[in-house]
């Protein structure tokens, strides 16, 4: 079972996440590659069992536009038919439309997505990191039906 874990980050606040999520997913036994975006693969993501993406909200609440929107777009392109899809990030304004916003479309992209996006305001807190690799140890559970 492999899960990649892909994010974009500015200030360290979405990798701490991204990596939450990774050992959540090995502590169910999955593989989990972690990878920045600009290092990412759209073939090794779409080959995996199951994906999570991250990206904070940037400028007018958007996903960040040099390399996580190019990665998104290519996804979106490919398809994601039934994929299981965890999206997370964080955010310092605005009330979370990036992610309302970027649920939709992966939804439209075909993704199964693995509950609500997961977002924290700034700095995940120690029970966000509990709760991030609770969410890394549930979309392994769902790809392993277990």
């Amino acid at each position: 079972m492999t899960i990649r874990v892909v994010y974009w980050s500015g200030t360290g606040n979405t990798k701490a996440m991204a990596e939450a999520v990774a050992e959540g997913a090995r502590s169910a036994g999955a593989e989990a590659e972690l990878s920045e975006v600009g290092s990412a693969d759209v073939r090794s993501v779409l080959a995996a069992d199951a994906a999570a993406l991250g990206c904070p909200s940037m400028g007018a609440e958007t996903l960040e536009e040099e390399e996580m929107e190019p990665f998104v777009r290519s996804l979106e392109s490919a398809g994601l038919e039934g994929k299981p899809v965890l999206l997370f990030g964080s955010y310092d304004w605005g009330d979370g439309q990036w992610m309302r916003d970027w649920e939709e479309r992966m939804r439209k992209a075909g993704a199964a997505l693995a509950g609500g996006g997961f977002i924290v305001n700034l700095t995940p807190s120690a029970s966000d990191i509990v709760a991030l690799a609770e969410a890394g140890r549930n979309l392994a559970a769902a790809v392993s039906g277990k």
